[in-house]
Order: C-alpha cells, then structure tokens, then sequence
C-alpha cells in the first residue's frame, strides 16, 4: 500500500473514532428554554435580588419587600400585550419602571437608593457620550459595513 494511502486511511479512522466525542452535546450551554429571566429580556429587566442584594447590602428585613418589586415589575413586563405598537410598549415600560422606582424608594435607604439607579439598565450612557455620536473610530452612520 502506498504511504499516502495509508495517511489518508489513518486520517479517516482518526476521525471516524474521534465522531461520538465531535458530536457530544455541549456542557455550557443553558438547557432549552433558559434560566428564568435568561436571554436579552433578563438583562432588560435589570439586577437579580443576588446583585442587589450583595451590591446594595440589603438588610434581612429588606430583601422579601425588594423581591416582591422586582417579581411584581417582571410580572407586569411579561403580560404586555404584544400586540401594542412599540410607541404605546414603550410608554407602558416606562409607566412600570417608574412604578417600580417608587417603590424601591420607599424601601431603600438613600444610599441604596442611589447606588440602585446607578446599576439600571435604563440608566447606562451609550457608547459614544450619550449625545447621538458614534464612539470615536467608528463609521458614521449609514455607512456600508466593511469587509
């Protein structure tokens, strides 16, 4: 038998007893479905009770009361109605927040308080200052993607 005949064969077989392990499911991905408040929508919908809890040093007594807000905000953002225009969701997300917002005031301390509007999604600056410019070194935009 040839020499490259034999590589190739040998190619082959490697790869043919290396299959079940290529195939294997991965590990580190979440199961289907997700976590609760996993995806894009969990991030839009701010920290979990852990963060706040750890970043904002809730007291025992604070911690069920701050829970019962954020479940009680989650709640309000899953029943929706998805037939609304974006204009009218938006309104309605905001009427949530603000909602939400007081009554965390009314929980927090104002130390927490502040700290607590610091960590909300709503409340990051884009990339770029905030003022509708791109960040520096970007395309303006419109600009066709570059390849």
């Amino acid at each position: 038998m040839k020499p490259t005949k034999m590589i190739a064969m040998l190619a082959v077989g490697g790869l043919l007893a290396l299959a079940p392990a290529l195939l294997a499911a991965d590990t580190n991905t979440p199961p289907a479905g997700g976590p609760p408040g996993g995806g894009m929508r969990g991030r839009m919908m701010g920290p979990t009770i852990e963060q706040l809890t750890t970043n904002l040093n809730l007291t025992a007594d604070q911690i069920p009361k701050v829970q019962a807000v954020l479940d009680d905000q989650r709640k309000k953002i899953t029943d929706l109605d998805s037939s609304l225009s974006p204009e009218d969701r938006r309104t309605q997300m905001r009427a949530i927040r603000a909602d939400m917002m007081a009554q965390m005031k009314g929980i927090l301390t104002d130390d927490q308080f502040a700290k607590f509007q610091k960590m909300r999604p709503g409340n990051r600056r884009p990339a770029g200052g905030g003022n509708g410019t791109p960040p520096a070194g970007a395309p303006p935009a419109g600009a066709p993607p570059q390849t």
